[in-house]
Order: C-alpha cells, then structure tokens, then sequence
C-alpha cells in the first residue's frame, strides 16, 4: 500500500507526463485574465456569453465564468460567429490576452478560436442581456438565478465571509468542530424543532418509527456540543446548517440557516464574549468588503442605497424588563442613532437553563447578550454558562429536565470551569452587510416555488 507521500510524488510525475506529451493553452479564470498585465502564449477562458454585438469588421463578446463580477470583452474576427453564439450560451475560447485600447479595461482577449459548448434557448430562457430585474422575480427561478449578476455577487461574498470567519477562528486559537445536525436535545426550549423519522413503505402505521429509539430532531444549535468540546480544548466553534420549524413565511425567517457557535473556557466576564463577537464581526467585514468590493458595492448602489456598514459603537442597556419583539430591536438601535447595540441582562424566566444566574435580588436576571444591528435587528446571542452545579441542577429539577441532562451536569462535575460563549446567524449577517430586506434573497436556494430544490 502506497503511503500518502508516495501517491502525491507518483500523481506529480504522472501529471507532468501528460503535460508534456499534450501540451495546452494556460487555462484562465476569468478574474485572473482580468487581474493579469501580460500572458506570454495562448490562453484558454471558459464561461458564459453575457452580450454579443457584431460589426462588419469585428465581433465583441463579453464572458464571464462567475469568478468576478465584471465580464472579460473578447475580440474577434466575425468569420467566428455562429448561430449558437448567443446569450447564455457556454463558449471556450482561445486566444492571446493582449492590452486593451479602451480606458474602461486593461486587457482583452483577442480569439483565434470559439466553440460553442452549450447553446442557449434565448426565447425560453428567463433572463435577458442588459437587463436588471428585481430579487422577486429572479427568486422564481432558483436553479438559474444564481447567473444574475446580483446573485453571483451574492454568492462570492458569502464564500468570501465564510473564510473569513473561519480564518479569523484559526488565527485566534479556536478549534474548529463539527456537531450533529440529528440530535435530541433542544437546546433552545423553543420547541420548534423538525422531528427526524424513517420512512419505510413496509413498515404498519402503529410501528415505531424511531430509528434511534428515541426521539431525534434536526438542530437548532450545536451550543451543548460545542460545551462539551469546550471542556478539553478551552476554545471551539462550529460553523454549520441549523434549523427551526416555526410556521413563518415573512421576510426574516428560514427554516434552514447556517449558525457561527462558538464556547470559550476560563472567562467570567460577559465583556470578553461581548469583545469577540465585535472582533469577528469587524474582521469578517473588513476581510469582505476588501476581497470583494464591486459586489458589495452591486448591493449598495441597485438593493440598499443608504445602506453603511458600521460596527464601531457599542451600548449597554441593563435590566430590560421584557422580551424584545423586533420593534423594540428597532426601536433601540434608532434611539442609539443607528449604531449596533449591545443588550444585557435579561430576565431570569425568559432564557433558557443554561445561562448565568446574575443573583441580582429582585430584578433576577442572567448574563446573557444579544448584538442589534440597524436593519436587522438581532445578529448575535450569547451568555455566560452556569458552571455552578447547585444551580444548574435546581433549574433542570425545576423544569422536569434533570434525568435527560445528566450529562451535562457531569460536565460541571468533573473539572467544570468558568465560561461561555454565543451564536450568530450568517444570513443576517449577510443581510446586514449587504443591505438586503429579505432573508430568502441571502441563501442559494430559496425554498419555492419548484419541489425538486426544497
């Protein structure tokens, strides 16, 4: 058996072969045709025709193959025109990237060859060129709507935040976990929890259709996963689907959304889970709006003119008497003068078991956190976790719970510590830095109006 050193070295030498014995064109992206002074040879870019316009001496081809918001202009002699050649169309072209006479580009390339590879019904197909068409109505086709230039733009800041939130874990230290999305905790106590059964034809409707013989749920949070993972490596987080079965169609719900979770060990202070929710917000911003600056600014001009990414103010408001509805989210962050707004200490009764009793006399609240955003309302949720087994145990007896968390209080039996942690949604996050209103226009896949991509 090959070890894996030896496998990479024999997959160089077998690569290297091939290429000498069929030597091709350098392949492009087309973002790296664009980003590139000089390429010495013949280059190979393949995509997707944006616009084609013919003239008596010259053809103009603009392609794109979804790595940049701006298409690539071809030039080439009209002899090379064919009937397929049309918008949407899949083309390969090659050619030489040479300097463009036009002050709006630097390069282009100059075709020797164009093959078709895959035509386009231009009458069927829903899009048209030069045209600019509203979320709602790309949101009807979501198996092509991802070929809009706003849900391309979209999609490249999405995997661009997604590195960067992971980078931004890595470079401080976090260990990166994967936690179950069947589970049978609810960790939320929310109850709106997706029942996970099996489905088999044979089966008679009275069988048990459980199939790990108790009750299992898709998740709505990986927090006590990561507590326990916490325990042993001080810093963890997730980054993964979650979901909630809240019979909502409005504009700020899904049913599927990805959660960044992560668990610190050793602090006894909100104000250090408070800080890393800030750092992680400005460094994921930061990192996306200077790897991806046209589509952000896509966003800005064509979905939310007014729209400004601002995290540089903080403000605390303690001892907040009752649950905040969205317009008392809105509400504060107007009052504060549109600027993300910290809010601290919540009632005792509206959160769940595992969070800090602050032991504040009357007013009986936990030390939990939530970050406000102007447009979004809630983005992060956090607290400190009660690590005191007396406590914990007296609220789960309370709530009938003790039996079926006796594992999570032997984490507070066998060297417990200090600590906590938060959550944040990245479809608001997006939403929030995109300026988008509605949640369903953040995801790849919206969940109608076609069966075949719930």
């Amino acid at each position: 058996m090959l070890g894996a050193r030896c496998l990479l070295l024999a997959l160089r030498r077998c690569s290297s072969a091939l290429c000498l014995k069929h030597p091709q064109a350098a392949r492009l992206r087309v973002r790296e045709a664009l980003e590139a002074q000089e390429v010495s040879g013949d280059i190979k870019v393949q995509g997707w025709v944006h616009s084609v316009r013919s003239q008596k001496e010259i053809l103009f081809l603009h392609i794109n193959d979804g790595s940049s918001l701006e298409s690539l202009q071809v030039v080439a002699d009209p002899s090379l025109e064919n009937r397929d050649l049309t918008f949407g169309s899949a083309v390969e072209v090659q050619g030489k990237l040479v300097k463009s006479p036009h002050r709006m580009q630097n390069v282009e390339l100059k075709a020797e060859n164009i093959r078709v590879v895959g035509p386009c019904d231009t009458l069927m197909y829903p899009f048209k060129p030069r045209e600019r068409y509203p979320l709602e109505y790309s949101r009807q086709f979501p198996h092509l709507r991802c070929r809009t230039n706003m849900l391309s733009s979209l999609l490249r800041v999405r995997s661009e935040a997604t590195a960067a939130i992971h980078s931004f874990f890595k470079d401080n230290g976090y260990v990166h976990v994967h936690t179950p999305i069947i589970t049978s905790n609810d960790c939320e106590g929310a109850g709106e929890l997706f029942h996970v059964r099996t489905l088999n034809k044979a089966q008679q409707p009275r069988e048990n259709s459980l199939f790990f013989n108790v009750p299992a749920f898709l998740t709505v949070s990986g927090q006590l996963h990561l507590e326990v993972m916490a325990g042993a490596f001080t810093q963890v987080f997730t980054f993964g689907p979650t979901f909630r079965a809240e019979n909502s169609q409005s504009r700020r719900h899904l049913a599927e959304f990805y959660m960044i979770e992560a668990e610190i060990f050793f602090t006894e202070s909100l104000q250090d889970i408070i800080q890393v929710m800030e750092d992680l917000f400005k460094t994921a911003t930061s990192t996306v709006l200077s790897k991806c600056p046209q589509d952000v600014e896509l966003f800005h001009k064509y979905v939310s003119p007014a729209q400004k990414v601002r995290a540089d103010a903080e403000e605390q408001i303690q001892n907040w008497g009752n649950d905040l509805q969205t317009e008392h989210e809105k509400y504060l962050v107007k009052h504060c003068g549109e600027v993300p707004v910290f809010v601290i200490n919540y009632p005792y009764d509206l959160k769940p078991f595992y969070m800090w009793d602050n032991e504040d006399g009357p007013q009986h609240t936990v030390a939990a956190v939530d970050l406000l955003i102007p447009g979004v309302g809630e983005l992060c949720g956090g607290s400190l976790r009660e690590e005191r087994l007396d406590f914990l145990q007296s609220r789960l007896e309370g709530l009938g719970l003790s039996d079926a968390y006796q594992w999570y209080l032997d984490l507070r039996r066998f060297g417990s510590a200090p600590h906590g942690g938060f959550g944040m949604g990245f479809e608001r996050y997006l939403q929030c830095i995109l300026g988008v209103d509605n949640i369903k226009d953040v995801i790849p896949f919206p969940r109608f109006p076609h069966s075949c991509l719930l």
